[in-house]
């Protein structure tokens, strides 16, 4: 009985082990990503609360807040339509358009690049641009640097999303302007007047395409 019960836990831990290396392999988190035979994709927010708020600022954008975490908990959405995004990036992208009762909620772009892929989510509140949620993925290596490549080049690594370098920057509308922005890897100091003009300006002309090319469609 005593070997019967190692045999299954031996059997057990073998395919563990298996399962792990497997993900390990292909370096890529289930929590973080999607695996669609050879693409890998970053996955989009769902049920996700948005981070804590300065406190100076924890009123106006708290709704903001609101909007984003009710937007990203919708499953039934109404419809969903998808175009191809063309010229902005290596690889190509493509932008997805949530529709709830008729009305746009979200806009999704995914730009696929060699060394990285960014995910752009662009949230709505009364038709108006409220929250913009940018995931940026920069690899360790190209993205087809395989174990034959890294040996034949005498590299030290292959391909691993795991190793990717993740930078996440939350932007906050409100009345269509640009009153906060919060980045993973700054120092926590106040952005300047003129970086947050621009961003504004660069946001609100990626959005603009968006629209024109739902409109093309």
């Amino acid at each position: 009985m005593k070997n019967k019960y190692l045999s299954v836990l031996f059997i057990l831990l073998t395919a563990i082990s298996f399962i792990y290396a497997e993900n390990l392999q292909h370096g890529f988190s289930s929590s973080s990503v999607d695996r669609m035979g050879d693409t890998i994709r970053i996955k989009e927010s769902y049920k996700e609360k948005d981070t804590d708020a300065n406190e100076y600022l924890k009123d106006r954008l708290k709704p903001i807040q609101y909007n984003f975490k009710r937007i990203n908990s919708i499953t039934n959405w109404t419809s969903i339509k998808k175009q191809n995004i063309e010229g902005e990036s290596a690889e190509g992208g493509e932008a997805t358009y949530y529709y709830k009762n008729k009305r746009l909620e979200k806009i999704m772009a995914r730009h696929y690049g060699e060394m990285g892929q960014t995910l752009v989510e662009y949230y709505l509140l009364n038709g108006k641009l409220s929250f913009v949620f940018e995931k940026d993925y920069k690899y360790n290596r190209p993205l087809f640097y395989d174990v034959k490549a890294m040996k034949e080049n005498n590299d030290t690594e292959a391909f691993d999303f795991e190793k990717s370098e993740i930078m996440e920057t939350r932007n906050y509308f409100e009345k269509e302007n640009l009153i906060h922005i919060v980045n993973s890897q700054d120092c926590g100091a106040p952005f300047s007047g003129s970086y947050m003009s621009e961003e504004e300006k660069s946001i609100k002309e990626d959005f603009k395409r968006l629209l024109k090319l739902l409109q093309e469609k």
